[in-house]
């Protein structure tokens, strides 16, 4: 019935799993119609998608009372020159909108935080492999 934003707790110090454990139940919760208030209350960074329905570019709005928001888009496979050589190969690019609370976040500080994103997944892409159209994360209704 709407948009619901349930927090997942400690994530600084608990690890992947327990994030994910986390997470589950609270989808689980929400599908059910069992989340409580508290289970929404206390949430400062929101982390929402819209890549699974195709989205490639949105601008997420805050949720009060969070200090900001980051969007993620689908991830696409645009033909780019081939570095050092003709043609052309296909690259992931992962689109990513961040909006913040100027009341609460400067705009520098933001920018670094998107810039050391992009650098950590940009580093993670290159130990990855190459990219191949089942593994490009691309999901359609």
């Amino acid at each position: 019935g709407g948009l619901v934003v349930p927090v997942v707790r400690d994530v600084a110090a608990a690890s992947l799993a327990e994030v994910a454990r986390q997470t589950r139940t609270l989808i689980d919760r929400a599908r059910a119609g069992r989340l409580s208030a508290a289970d929404m209350q206390g949430g400062v960074f929101t982390l929402t998608t819209l890549g699974s329905y195709g989205v490639e570019f949105f601008t997420p709005v805050i949720n009060y009372p969070a200090a900001a928001i980051l969007g993620v888009g689908a991830i696409r496979l645009p033909p780019v020159p081939a570095a050092g050589r003709d043609g052309f190969t296909l690259q992931r690019q992962l689109p990513l909108s961040l909006t913040f609370d100027h009341r609460i976040v400067d705009g520098a500080p933001a920018a670094r935080f998107l810039g050391d994103l992009v650098t950590t997944i940009a580093a993670h892409e290159s130990t990855a492999g190459a990219p191949s159209r089942s593994d490009s994360g691309e999901r359609r209704p």
